[in-house]
């Protein structure tokens, strides 16, 4: 068995004195994990770090086993992703989200997008945006999509505000009004047609939006808490936002 694909490197943990097992999400096969012989080595360890974005080969004598990869680099964001606290909580998060899709099913928008958030997770407000929309994305492959179109009650697509806890449906905020204080409250700026930006309050409003639906649907059904990791990266978000920085 063997394939040729892209990735971006989400894990990598020690396998054996000199050997590394590597975690990838790629366009055409999903999450994979494959052995890299040397991936210990001063040559590999640069190119295995998370965010790096490579070319892969895989080969295996089944499908079903672990397979070896040979790995090349394409664009090694790496470095200065680790120049930010944002964007080192981010890939963290990104990379925990991901483990919530079945090993080896294809996703190719979580890739793409994943490609472009890295890009900006050194940019607090622009990377929370990006991860914010990336959550729904996760939420919408998984099967537990969110209905922010149009309001559940009337139908119209103006000044939507609130969401349904319970069904995940957008409502406006005319309609919502009554029962705002059991609704969630929906951020500006995830209505593309909107055209708004995030500030720090809309950020966190994103996350506790996306984050009720994540624990209903996948964390709470599986057993398992929101990761330390998403904690972490909203709380440098807010940091960096309130000291008015360009990065965390």
């Amino acid at each position: 068995m063997e394939w040729r694909d892209e990735g971006i490197i989400l894990g990598v943990r020690r396998h054996g004195e000199t050997s590394a097992i590597v975690e990838v999400m790629t366009r055409g096969h999903g999450r994979h994990l494959g052995l890299v012989r040397g991936g210990r080595s001063r040559r590999q360890q640069p190119v295995l770090q998370p965010g790096n974005r490579v070319e892969l080969a895989w080969r295996a004598r089944l499908d079903e086993h672990l397979g070896q990869f040979a790995v090349e680099p394409l664009d090694l964001i790496a470095g200065r992703l680790m120049e930010s606290a944002c964007a080192i909580h981010g890939v963290q998060t990104l990379a925990a989200h991901l483990r919530l899709i079945p090993e080896r099913d294809p996703h190719p928008r979580l890739f793409e997008t994943l490609a472009l958030v890295l890009d900006h997770l050194a940019e607090p407000l622009s990377g929370a945006e990006l991860v914010a929309r990336f959550e729904l994305m996760v939420l919408d492959e998984l099967g537990f999509g969110l209905d922010l179109a149009e309001c559940a009650a009337t139908g119209g697509r103006a000044d939507l505000a609130y969401v349904s806890p319970k069904t995940g449906r957008a409502v406006s905020r005319l309609a919502g009004e009554p029962w705002a204080d059991r609704l969630l409250p929906l951020p500006a700026f995830l209505d593309f047609a909107a055209g708004r930006r995030a500030d720090a309050n809309s950020v966190v409003d994103a996350f506790r939006l996306t984050g009720h639906f994540l624990t209903r649907h996948v964390w709470g059904a599986r057993g398992v808490e929101e990761p330390e990791t998403r904690r972490s990266y909203i709380a440098s978000v807010v940091r960096s936002t309130s000291r008015g920085d360009a990065a965390a």
